[in-house]
């Protein structure tokens, strides 16, 4: 097995798209306000590379404030199919102008103009307040490319902990653990 986590979770990750139905990048994703108050909800991972593992939200949302008022988070992955999970835990960077521009160019335009018409995690009156709103940037946009708006980007997961785990027959499960150091990864076992 590989002593790289990196690359430990690109065969992990590589067997779970060709095995999961749906969203193989579904993470669920804890963040803490400054408070300690925990949250947690589902996130698609757009990236990952030996920097992190990144993901895209509306600044004002939740999970934006939260990440940006306690920049912590830890992410989740749990394929049923496989047996298989990893936890990630670490500090949290906003991701660069550049890589908010292009992810956001990749995606379709419906998703680019919702991200205009919504206020992520806002209370909303009615579903038609929601529409109307995205029917008017619709016609705004019309004929133009949508820009991304600027309350709009992604974040970045900088690992300090990576866990691997395998589900193992009456839970003797078989769990790795890697750790940041200054020098690189440190890898050892947990027990079950």
């Amino acid at each position: 097995m590989p002593t790289d986590p990196h690359l430990l979770f690109e065969q992990w990750f590589a067997l779970a798209k060709e095995s999961e139905v749906n969203d193989a990048n579904a993470v669920a994703l804890a963040t803490a306000d400054p408070a300690g108050q925990p949250s947690v909800r589902m996130v698609l991972l757009k990236g990952h590379d030996e920097r992190g593992f990144v993901f895209y939200t509306n600044l004002d949302s939740r999970k934006g404030g939260e990440l940006i008022g306690n920049p912590r988070a830890a992410l989740l992955f749990h394929w049923k199919s496989l047996r298989r999970q990893i936890r990630i835990e670490g500090a949290v960077e906003a991701v660069s102008e550049a890589e908010a521009d292009a992810y956001f160019a990749t995606r379709s335009r419906d998703s680019q103009l919702g991200a205009w018409a919504s206020d992520q995690s806002r209370p909303l009156d009615a579903r038609s307040t929601f529409e109307a709103r995205y029917e008017e940037i619709r016609a705004r946009f019309s004929g133009t490319d949508v820009p991304r708006p600027p309350r709009w980007s992604g974040f970045r997961v900088l690992p300090e902990r990576i866990e691997f785990w395998l589900d193992r027959e009456h839970r003797l499960h078989e769990r790795r653990l890697f750790v940041r150091s200054a020098t690189g990864w440190t890898e050892g076992l947990l027990y079950p």
